[in-house]
């Protein structure tokens, strides 16, 4: 059932995570806090198409 996604910075719009989560459970799509090497901050990720 889980999937693999990809995370996409808002801000700088890099593809730097790579997640799986389960469709049935979530099947909106997912916003994340993470790292950004390139800010160097935390900012959200959102989940993209592939």
């Amino acid at each position: 059932m889980r999937t693999p996604i990809i995370l996409e910075c808002s801000e700088t719009k890099e593809r730097l995570y790579v997640t799986s989560k389960n469709k049935r459970n979530t099947p909106e799509r997912l916003e994340l806090r993470k790292y950004s090497p390139k800010l160097r901050q935390r900012v959200i990720f959102k989940e993209t198409k592939k």
